[in-house]
């Protein structure tokens, strides 16, 4: 399975979606709270192609974007595949 990694923040309803998403299908993620580390926003924003808003979701190497695209993935029967690599 491909590593998965969220970009955060503690008040972003569409991050604890995400989350959520992510979970019920038993897939492990890794957090990067921006709360708790704003010095990566930056590095968030170079690895988004200057996304700046939250989540920002990477599967593997692929930037899959926000919760709206995570969803639009998981909707057209295209997540497991992009999950499993």
């Amino acid at each position: 399975m491909q590593t998965v990694e969220l970009y955060t923040t503690n008040t972003c309803g569409f991050c604890h979606a995400a989350k959520r998403l992510l979970t019920a299908k038993g897939v492990s993620f890794a957090e990067v709270s921006l709360n708790a580390q704003p010095e990566r926003r930056a590095e968030m924003m170079q690895r988004a192609n200057g996304g700046r808003t939250v989540p920002q979701i990477f599967i593997g190497t692929t930037h899959v974007g926000g919760y709206d695209d995570l969803h639009a993935l998981e909707a057209a029967g295209n997540l497991d595949a992009l999950l499993a690599g």
